[in-house]
């Protein structure tokens, strides 16, 4: 069993930050992969950022500059730093990770978290 929790969202100015976490937990060796992602109301889901585990990271060119992917191997936990935060950030955002299993075969598996609300208003 492998569980998620997010967390770190909220209402935030224009102009402020916030960072968003996600956790996991379980049977698991460890996080190898993340990618961030968002769904505005009426619109479909996108890619934000992400990050491998080795590394590499890439994110949307609306974000580039403001958005900041890290990981915390020791934790379990990853984490999306955002600032000068924009209305049209507003979102759902969600975590994807993509976890290496203790289960049979020690697979990597794709898990979503349940996602959490960032408002950005005046």
């Amino acid at each position: 069993q492998v569980q998620l929790v997010e967390s770190g969202g909220g209402l935030v100015q224009p102009g402020g930050s916030l960072r968003l976490s996600c956790a996991a937990s379980g049977n698991i060796f460890g996080i190898r992969a993340v990618g961030w992602h968002r769904q505005a109301p009426g619109k479909q889901r996108e890619f934000v950022a992400g990050a491998t585990n080795g590394g590499n990271t890439n994110s949307a060119d609306s974000v580039k500059g403001r958005f900041t992917v890290s990981m915390d191997d020791a934790k379990n936990t990853v984490y999306l730093q955002m600032s000068s935060l924009k209305p049209e950030d507003t979102a759902v955002y969600y975590c994807n990770l993509l976890i290496h299993t203790r289960q049979n075969g020690a697979p990597l598996v794709n898990y979503w978290g349940q996602g959490t609300q960032v408002t950005v208003s005046s």
